[in-house]
């Protein structure tokens, strides 16, 4: 089975250096955050999209009407029938002559013009990821719904090449800081502003409601009456998000590995740090079942030799005959990083061998974590690619969505030590969900601060009304938990839940079954009602 790439919904490491030091500080263990940055303006709800052809009194009509150029793609594996563009949308839908966005988008047509349906707009996840580089990388993992859709992708504002955020330079506390509450936070407020002077106008509308907005400006130029879309991980959001805004011209939406629409930031981390635990004990459980399994048969003891490996690689880390060096908490976004595919177990299994046997981080290493595609900067001939896409942005986008869609902020943020009293008091709490994840999860307490608050559109989704849709769930996610899918059924209230008994983030690229129920409704319109299942390991 082809496999795609699914972008996770947030990378544990991505906003590590803006906390780790600053939990020593506080007294509190080392931890990363899903990501904190300047939020989108409190949007006004948005009516229906209207599908007829826009009329003069429409503001919007300047945008729905541009007629774009296709051209060749700047990322040097495109296939050669990809092609690319930029959209203009409004930086701000409801005054549209604040300024405008350039958004990204490729486009493979299908391949059987004649039965051909429309367009289909995929998401991989993120926030934070390029749509554009996903979809040159791997578009024969959806080549049987490209034989009938026009498979699209963009990258979201602020991302890869639609107006890229930065922050520029290091989002982290200095040494200098280490030790004073009040001085790190201030840093934490310094990097705030740095990213607010780096990132130019886009930055203070960036986020998920803007973004599903942009979603409905693309259907609009593609010419699809209806918007289709297949979104992975964070990309349940902006589907959900679009079909909130927009449900008259929502079409067959398929959202695999449900993102939350309700949980702060703090409490996504909470569940984010169980779900890993729960993948890593099967992973561990699987282990045990192997003759060569560095941790033995017993499966209870198995779970503390991972936690006391992450704390020794913090006080002494791993360092490989390259000088390549391996901390605990690297440790840990790498095995997070393994957890989302049970393809890679074999390989998670070598590596934590080497590490304990060898002391070589060299298969950790290899694991790594998810990583954003490095820019390309050649000029090739293609279409005009934009400012170059700043090496920080994967990192400062997934930090800026992240705070423009959660509107809580905690009332310590004045007081360096009630800050001090909310990590320490929600130590134990994360540290039971989990040794190894929980105190890489803890800081997102402070994820967001020093940022205003964001958008409450998101958390006050209720029953849109928007057409059925399918929603898959997989049971052993440690990204995006299975109740989340429930929570997120319940709240769009037009969702039939299929539940995957499998591991893994995301069922589409594991399960001929999931496989199966995607494709009988993006190119058939089946869906049946109430919840359906597929075993695991199909």
């Amino acid at each position: 089975m082809p496999r795609c790439r699914i972008r996770p919904r947030s990378r544990p490491g991505a906003a590590a250096a803006a906390c780790v030091l600053l939990v020593a500080g506080l007294g509190a263990a080392p931890g990363a955050v899903p990501g904190a940055g300047p939020l989108s303006a409190p949007p006004s709800v948005a009516g229906p999209a209207r599908t007829a052809a826009p009329s003069p009194a429409d503001p919007l009509e300047r945008f729905h009407a541009q007629r774009v150029q296709w051209g060749k793609c700047p990322e040097r594996e495109a296939p050669a029938v990809m092609r690319c563009a930029t959209v203009s949308v409004p930086l701000d839908r409801d005054r549209p002559a604040r300024g405008t966005v350039r958004i990204a988008v490729a486009r493979i047509p299908a391949t059987d013009r004649e039965k051909r349906i429309g367009s289909l707009l995929l998401n991989f996840g993120g926030p934070g990821s390029p749509g554009v580089a996903g979809l040159a990388a791997d578009p024969d993992a959806f080549a049987d719904l490209g034989e009938r859709y026009d498979l699209v992708a963009f990258d979201p504002r602020g991302v890869g090449r639609s107006e890229p955020v930065s922050c520029a330079g290091s989002q982290g506390v200095q040494d200098e800081a280490v030790g004073d509450a009040a001085a790190q936070l201030a840093v934490l407020r310094a990097v705030a502003r740095r990213c607010e002077l780096a990132s130019g106008p886009v930055l203070p509308y960036i986020g998920t409601v803007h973004a599903a907005r942009d979603m409905d400006v693309i259907r609009r130029v593609l010419g699809d009456r209806k918007l289709n879309f297949l979104g992975f991980s964070y990309g349940t959001r902006l589907g959900a998000v679009y079909a909130a805004q927009f449900p008259r011209s929502t079409g067959r939406m398929v959202l695999d590995g449900v993102d939350t629409l309700s949980e702060p930031l703090a409490e996504q981390a909470l569940a984010s740090a169980r779900g890993q635990q729960r993948a890593l004990d099967h992973f561990l459980s699987w282990c045990a079942r192997r003759h060569d399994c560095v941790y033995g048969t017993n499966t209870r003891t198995a779970k503390e030799k991972v936690a006391d490996l992450v704390t020794r690689l913090d006080e002494e880390p791993l360092v490989g005959g390259d000088g390549s060096y391996m901390t605990g908490q690297d440790a840990v976004a790498a095995i997070g990083a393994a957890l989302y595919s049970k393809t890679m177990w074999p390989d998670l299994a070598d590596a934590l061998a080497t590490a304990e046997r060898d002391r070589d981080p060299v298969g950790l290493l290899q694991l790594g974590g998810p990583a954003q595609p490095p820019p390309d900067d050649d000029d090739d001939g293609g279409p005009d690619e934009g400012p170059a896409v700043p090496p920080d942005n994967g990192d400062a986008a997934l930090v800026a969505v992240n705070c423009a869609d959660d509107p809580d902020r905690s009332n310590a943020d004045a007081d360096p030590a009630a800050v001090e009293k909310e990590v320490t008091d929600r130590s134990a709490e994360f540290a039971k969900a989990s040794k190894v994840f929980g105190p890489y999860q803890l800081m997102t307490v402070l994820s967001c601060y020093g940022r205003p608050a964001g958008t409450d559109f998101i958390r006050n989704i209720d029953r849109p009304g928007a057409p059925r849709m399918l929603l898959v769930g997989t049971r052993g996610d440690p990204a995006t938990p299975y109740e989340w899918t429930e929570e997120t059924a319940e709240r769009l209230g037009s969702a039939v839940v299929l539940d995957y008994k499998g591991d893994g983030h995301t069922g589409y690229d594991s399960s001929p079954c999931v496989q199966g129920y995607v494709h009988g409704f993006l190119l058939d319109g089946r869906l049946p009602g109430g919840t359906r299942s597929c075993p695991a390991g199909d």
